[in-house]
Formats: structure tokens, C-alpha cells, sequence
């Protein structure tokens, strides 16, 4: 339920500004109707504090992160704790930040790979969304059917694209890479057409290569004074909320009470209700230290006009004031 086109999206949007946000962020996961949990996230507001690091410019330094697990949790847990430590370890970390970041996807991947050939019981997948703030640039990463949303006075802006083996762009990846979809799965066997894991499944993917791919798709941008809020969320969201209808759903639960914490509960207590059949997990970061203000749309001009037989009756009116 994207509401964006398959078409490709573009890498990089930038916009100049001096604005600085002001973190705040929640999160909030539910089992829902399903037996088992495999969806988890972290929300780390502060990594240049929490890891110690120097030599970081100013304003905040945030790092969000939501990971859908299939076939087991072990590949979800093990993304979550590890891809930030691959980003701020990396040499070339923060200056080539885009690079630092699809090189730390694929360096999670190729370490879960690791540890599942000394344990075949971790055998797993994960699909994964990662969003850094530093300063006012955002950056959003995405291997999956994972999505996140910006909040641009009340417009939803879409900061990832949905890997689903049925879009163009990846079903001719998908196939100049060996594999094929079938009814909408990839080899037939996967409804997405990138993740992290699945190295024990046949023919998806190895060390040369494979149709299932964990290098992710970037997109970045500058925040602006009209940048509210970011939705981040794993796909049992996205299974009944319309990005549009996300944004206008939390942005009035945030008016109502300005807490993003407050707010994923909303939003995850929404999605059951809507009948969501996954498991829930969303995070929302909030731009603005107060909640987002009133929508007030120009009054449209109104035209008024006289019919011709209208003008005469009002010219016959005159005329008798007149006699």
C-alpha cells in the first residue's frame, strides 16, 4: 500500500537550510496476530554520547533502525545490534557517510553469514531500514519492505522504496542476477527482493552473488523548519496505513499530545485494529521540540456574477426609485 509510483526513485535531495532539529523519537512493538515475534528496532538519540565518539560536528547525531525477521529472529537481533557499530567503526566514517553505510549493510550480512556456518540454527532473514540524522542531513537506508516517512507540514514524503520482487526495478535485477519471481515471490520461495541473511536458502543468494541482495538503497536530504516528524515502520504497517494516511494520522495524535512515544503506541494499537495480520513495530522522530502547528488554507476567492436577466430586474428597481 505504497503510494509511490515503481519507478526509480532519486538517490539524493537536498534542500540549503540552517535549521537544526530538536530529537525526540519513540518506538513500540506488538506481536499482533501472530505466533511468534520476529520484528525488532533501535533508537539510539545520541551515538556520539553513547559510544564515546570525538571529532563529530554539532546538533544530533541519531541512528533508527526497524528490521523485519523471517524464518526466525536470530538475523533481525543480529542486524540490530551490529550495523550501527559497522557504521561508527568504519574509517571513513562520517565523511563518506553514504558509502560507510551500504558498505555496513553488507558487513552485517557477510558476518551473519559467519555465524551461521559455525550455527545452522541461526539460520534466518531479516529485511532492514536504517535512518542517521547528523546535524540536519538525513539519511535513510533500506534492504526490504520496510518503509520510512517524513512529514513535511502535513505532506508525506517517502524516503524509502519497497523491495518487492514484482517491481520493475527489481524483478530485472532479480533476473540479470540468475533468479526469477513466481506469483510474486522471488524464486518462489521470498516475497521481498532484498534482505539481510537467508544464506541457507538455495539458489537466493552466496559469497559471488545472488538475486537476493542486502546492499541497500540510499536516500538523503537536508531538514527544514517545515520537516515535522519521521515514520519509520516494518511492513505490518504499511499492510493497512497508506503513507498519506500515516503521516495525518500521527501528526493529529502528536497535536493531541507531542509525545512520539504515545504516538507509535497509537499507531501500532491503529494497525490492529485495522486488522493487521503481521507482526507491528514503528518509530517515530520527531523534528520540533512542539507538536505540529494548525494547517491554515487560503480562503479561495469567491467570484460573484449577475445573470442578464438578473442585471434588468435590478436596472427596473432603479428606474422605479428614480419615477
Amino acid at each position: 500500500m505504497s503510494d509511490i509510483s515503481d519507478d526509480p526513485i532519486s538517490s539524493v535531495w537536498s534542500r540549503k537550510s540552517q535549521f537544526l532539529p530538536v530529537i525526540r523519537s519513540g518506538a513500540c512493538a506488538d506481536i499482533g496476530f501472530r505466533t511468534s515475534m520476529e520484528d525488532v528496532y533501535v533508537c539510539v538519540d545520541d551515538f556520539v554520547q553513547d559510544y564515546g565518539l570525538t571529532n563529530m560536528a554539532d546538533g544530533p547525531n541519531a541512528f533508527y533502525g526497524v528490521f523485519d525477521g523471517h524464518g526466525g529472529k536470530h538475523a533481525a537481533d543480529f542486524a540490530c545490534h551490529n550495523l550501527l557499530q559497522y557504521i561508527i567503526k568504519d574509517e571513513d566514517f562520517p565523511q563518506e557517510i553514504e558509502k560507510v553505510v551500504s558498505s555496513a549493510f553488507l558487513q552485517t550480512d557477510a558476518a551473519f553469514a559467519e555465524a551461521c556456518s559455525f550455527d545452522a540454527a541461526l539460520s534466518s532473514g531479516t529485511t532492514a531500514l536504517a535512518a542517521i540524522i547528523m546535524g540536519r542531513s538525513l539519511i535513510v537506508a533500506n534492504a526490504g519492505d520496510c518503509r520510512a516517512v517524513l512529514c513535511r507540514r502535513g505532506t508525506a514524503i517517502e524516503m524509502s522504496r519497497d523491495h518487492k520482487p514484482i517491481c520493475t526495478k527489481e524483478k530485472e535485477r532479480i533476473k540479470a542476477s540468475g533468479g526469477y519471481v513466481y506469483d510474486g515471490y522471488l524464486n518462489g520461495q521470498l516475497n521481498v527482493a532484498r534482505a539481510l541473511g537467508d544464506w541457507h536458502m538455495e539458489g537466493i543468494k552466496s559469497r559471488e552473488g545472488g538475486p537476493l541482495s542486502a546492499e541497500p538503497e540510499l536516500m538523503s536530504m537536508d531538514l527544514t523548519e517545515e520537516d515535522e516528524f519521521l515514520i519509520i515502520g516494518c511492513d505490518g504497517i504499511w499492510d493497512v496505513f497508506r503513507s498519506q494516511n500515516a503521516v495525518d494520522f500521527a501528526r493529529r495524535r502528536l497535536q493531541e499530545h507531542n509525545d512520539p512515544v504515545v504516538c507509535c503506541k497509537d499507531l501500532v494499537d491503529e494497525a490492529l485494529k485495522r486488522k493487521s495480520g503481521d507482526n507491528l513495530a514503528a518509530v517515530v522522530v520527531c523534528f520540533q521540540s512542539g507538536p505540529p502547528p494548525n494547517l491554515i488554507a487560503p480562503r479561495p476567492r469567491v467570484h460573484r456574477s449577475f445573470s442578464a436577466e438578473g442585471l434588468r430586474e435590478i436596472q427596473s428597481y432603479l428606474d422605479n426609485l428614480a419615477d
